[in-house]
């Protein structure tokens, strides 16, 4: 099994990502998989948010 087949997305996080650029949405979902594999397993849109602080956004 992947790694990424691990992580559940809610679909408040999967809303929330699309309003990321797209020029820093890959990196950012590096960084929101890494924070959730920290924590529980699974994206949530606090997660997405805590991201786009990182990146500026």
């Amino acid at each position: 099994m992947k790694m990424e087949d691990e992580l559940r997305w809610t679909a408040a996080a999967q809303a929330k990502m699309k309003n990321i650029p797209f020029f820093v949405r890959t990196q950012a979902r590096l960084r929101i998989e890494q924070l959730a594999r920290e924590s529980d397993g699974i994206v949530t849109a606090a997660l997405v948010e805590q991201a786009r602080l990182e990146f500026g956004q």
